[in-house]
């Protein structure tokens, strides 16, 4: 290892030659520019060689400094690689669950409690992202994801189905709430990504124009709009379920239009699984799907 340069020189390095300039590489290094210089000078006198060529009061890539800068950046990115790595692997006796933000919101942080006073030793810690994660990258044991799969390299196990229900504040049109699906569609909507054709082909009612109103692309942002009385919207029943018992949302009719993509447990095919965890979440999608139907109203 005596030929490794210090890893200052290294990094001032890897600034100047992509981005061009001696100040801006400061500036992202948060040092000055003297100090770049300096450690710039002190790489080459390490090498014996120019990596650079001055032109005025700027720098240029030499050849030797064009190709030294491809390796030195590959190698840096390797050295955060195996640092994140390190960062993310899990701690003796932790859970690491990769999940989507509204799930881990709406269902699973609410029953969780449950599960940790079970397991009082056991670290819990939850990775939300609305994207796909490499579990491996990732460092979790296991993803609650939603979809179809198949996951290459992964087991996949279906947690439960969800469904499509009309839901809206208490309080939408100072307390007068539509009672019919036509009724539904007359008030404002509050639009996401899902599609509301299988709700209307449910209620024998074309789907409304996409014209005007409010779209939301963030489930969450969307059940905070209805919270706030600004409209009606088509939410999945997992995450409005708490909410219609709380009394903070009502469910609008009777109808529930199947939703395309179950939840699922997924974890590495080369890795044990939490059993203990899995366990405990198979017991509780089994207790919700017995309690479903009960905060919705009676049919109309």
């Amino acid at each position: 290892m005596n030929d490794l340069p210090p890893m200052n020189a290294l990094r001032c390095f890897e600034a100047v030659a992509r981005l061009g300039s001696v100040g801006r590489a400061a500036e992202e290094l948060h040092v000055t520019h003297s100090a770049v210089s300096q450690q710039l000078r002190q790489l080459e006198s390490l090498l014996g060689l120019a990596l650079f060529e001055r032109e005025g009061r700027g720098v240029r890539l030499a050849e030797n400094g064009r190709l030294y800068a491809l390796q030195v950046r590959e190698a840096l990115h390797g050295i955060g690689d195996a640092t994140r790595a390190l960062r993310i692997r899990p701690r003796a006796g932790e859970l690491v669950v990769a999940l989507i933000p509204s799930f881990g919101q709406h269902w699973l942080l609410p029953r969780l409690p449950r599960y940790l006073a079970a397991h009082p030793d056991r670290r819990v810690r939850l990775q939300a992202s609305l994207d796909l994660q490499d579990l491996r990258q990732a460092g979790a044991q296991l993803a609650i994801r939603m979809g179809q799969g198949p996951w290459d390299g992964m087991v996949q196990e279906q947690l439960f189905t969800d469904e499509l229900v009309m839901v809206a504040a208490p309080g939408l049109n100072s307390g007068a709430l539509p009672r019919t699906p036509a009724e539904v569609l007359r008030c404002p909507l509050v639009r996401s990504a899902e599609s509301w054709a299988p709700w209307c082909q449910l209620a024998g009612l074309p789907e409304p124009s996409p014209e005007g109103g409010l779209w939301i692309n963030d489930s969450n942002l969307s059940l905070q709009a209805v919270r706030l009385g600004l409209g009606v919207a088509l939410e999945r029943l997992s995450l409005v379920d708490g909410l219609l018992r709380q009394g903070e949302l009502v469910a609008l009719t009777t109808l529930r239009a199947p939703y395309a993509y179950p939840y699922w447990l997924v974890w590495p095919q080369a890795a044990a699984p939490p059993l203990d965890f899995i366990d405990w979440l198979r017991e509780e999608a089994r207790r919700y799907a017995d309690g479903l139907g009960e905060a919705l109203p009676s049919a109309r």
